[in-house]
């Protein structure tokens, strides 16, 4: 399996799959983290508005200062886990290239779980940059509104964003498992991501918003219920829960599909 898993991390090395992806992501940290700030130091970030509370000097000099903008990019770490699992799940189909592996490593479980690992550590890498770039612009824009950063240091602060990160990269996961599922359901990589994007980007709110009472069983505030460590709909355990009955569906039955189903090219 360990061959598996340093051919598949080989593979996401491609710039066309990793450096775009950490230009997607560099771009939305320096744009959530220059907004953030930005409004924190005129007098619209004095204020709230509706149910929005929007961040002031004084809020962003708490303990949770630091690492509030890493905790925008849950979905769009979601999003982006998502897309890679799917197009690395799904590619074997679409090039054929499938029935090479298979004559390497004839264990299809050895072959998936290598595959599942390898994407998990890709998604650890890219959580973790994403965490040290948007603590370090935090830190940077800190210092043009004297902003007091002592309790970004503090051992509550660590313990909290430990606990954000952990959540954050369960969530992303999560979404990416989802992807991968549909991936090997499928067979189609453009199938698969416009699928999951379709449901997640559009149909879950289109359904929250005709009925209500269904957002308590959409995968997708489940999921996010885990990265936000609990919500209004969800509480965290209820979100595990919910999120784990779905990821077993999907993933038993493209478990179960890439075990038995035959390799025709």
């Amino acid at each position: 399996m360990l061959k598996v898993i340093k051919a598949e991390l080989r593979k996401m090395k491609r710039p066309s799959l990793l450096y775009v992806n950490i230009g997607i992501l560099s771009a939305l940290s320096l744009l959530f983290t220059s907004l953030v700030f930005l409004r924190a130091g005129s007098s619209v970030g004095n204020h709230r508005r509706g149910s929005e509370t929007i961040q002031t000097v004084a809020s962003l000099g708490k303990f949770d200062g630091g690492y509030f903008t890493f905790s925008l990019m849950s979905l769009f770490l979601g999003l982006i886990a998502l897309t890679v699992f799917a197009s690395q799940s799904s590619n074997e189909y679409t090039y054929g290239t499938l029935r090479n592996l298979l004559v390497r490593q004839p264990s299809r479980m050895k072959l998936l779980g290598g595959k599942f690992l390898a994407m998990v550590i890709f998604t650890f890498l890219l959580v973790s940059f994403v965490a040290i770039l948007n603590i370090g612009l935090s830190f940077a824009e800190s210092t043009h509104l004297h902003i007091s950063t002592t309790l970004w240091t503090s051992g509550k602060a660590v313990h909290a964003f430990l606990n954000l990160f952990g959540n954050t990269l369960l969530a992303t996961v999560g979404y990416g498992l989802v992807g991968m599922a549909l991936g090997i359901i499928l067979k189609s990589p453009m199938s698969s991501i416009s699928i999951s994007l379709l449901w997640f980007m559009v149909l879950e709110n289109i359904l929250g918003a005709v009925l209500p009472s269904a957002t308590k069983w959409l995968p997708g505030n489940a999921i996010s219920g885990i990265s936000a460590g609990g919500a209004k709909i969800f509480s965290y355990e209820r979100a595990l829960i919910t999120s784990a009955l779905y990821l077993l569906l999907f993933g038993g039955l493209a478990t179960l599909l890439f075990k038995r189903r035959d390799v025709a090219s």
